[in-house]
């Protein structure tokens, strides 16, 4: 990856790709408020820590066209493209090198699958190996009372649960991707779970200090959430127990964001009929590519 890079992309226009600074920032969010349910995550960091690299903690690249900015890409642990054509698409691959420095990529799916295909031909198998592709992951949103009626305990997790709610967010989260957040790093999650109980957006159901159901707003924007982390215990689950909780989520969510959204993998049948239940409808699509 260089400093900046220009691609002449399929339709003959010169496109330029440089990483972002705070000088950006107006044209950045006026990019990100395009699409606010799917571009969530990248204006929630944005929101919370501007585009200085240090602060962010990583590089936001830009995609510059006839002197305007059209297109963000988040370049983390997750790369994840925003309001990206082909044409940026293009100009990302040739940026992004043959060294890959993400764990996944994410973002609407048929701008995903082109990032990670163009990034495959372009560069080889350091893109192209996969742990897992889930190509068709529904987007869903709710901007109302949920249709059912909440769980009164879900609440609030409290630092008092930390430990706990930390081995229920460890549970879930190697149920859900297939490895767990703590090989080799176990400081770095459990600090994360932290982080979100201090910040008021992790909720739980707890009983005599064990953790029944939680759910996290893992991004909060201006005018969205997205949820992410839902778990209910093996042992409580066929019961009918889960639309109430996650009503419980989405009543108090909507006190930070006016819309409550979250995107969850197509075969997953279960949790869509309990989305569904809840007043959840879908939006769009994502995909995410696993390293």
């Amino acid at each position: 990856m260089t400093a900046a890079s220009t691609v002449t992309g399929r339709s003959g226009h010169a496109g330029t790709v440089r990483v972002l600074n705070s000088g950006d920032l107006a044209a950045a969010v006026r990019i990100l408020s395009t699409r606010p349910v799917d571009n969530v995550f990248v204006a929630s960091r944005v929101r919370g820590a501007g585009l200085d690299p240090n602060s962010l903690g990583c590089p936001m690249w830009g995609y510059e066209r006839d002197g305007v900015l059209r297109s963000l890409c988040h370049a983390g642990s997750n790369l994840v493209p925003v309001g990206a054509d082909q044409e940026a698409v293009d100009a990302y691959v040739e940026f992004a090198g043959p060294q890959r420095m993400c764990s996944s990529i994410i973002g609407p799916a048929e701008t995903a699958m082109a990032l990670w295909r163009g990034l495959s031909d372009r560069w080889g198998q350091s893109w192209a190996t996969v742990r897992e592709v889930r190509p068709h992951q529904p987007v869903l949103a709710i901007d109302s009372e949920p249709r059912v009626v909440p769980n009164p305990y879900v609440r609030p997790v409290t630092l008092a649960e930390w430990e706990p709610y930390s081995e229920a967010a460890i549970k879930m989260y190697t149920e859900e991707v297939g490895v767990s957040p703590v090989q080799g790093n176990s400081a770095g999650y459990r600090f994360y779970v932290r982080q979100l109980i201090s910040a008021g957006r992790a909720f739980g159901w707890i009983e005599n200090g064990r953790v029944l159901f939680k759910a996290d707003l893992g991004s909060v924007s201006a005018t969205a959430s997205q949820v992410q982390g839902v778990w209910l215990d093996p042992e409580f689950r066929g019961r009918g127990l889960a639309p109430a909780a996650m009503a419980a989520v989405v009543q108090q969510a909507r006190a930070v964001a006016p819309v409550v959204s979250l995107y969850v993998n197509d075969f997953n049948h279960a949790a869509r009929a309990t989305y569904r239940r809840v007043g959840f409808r879908q939006v769009s699509e994502f995909a995410t590519i696993l390293y």
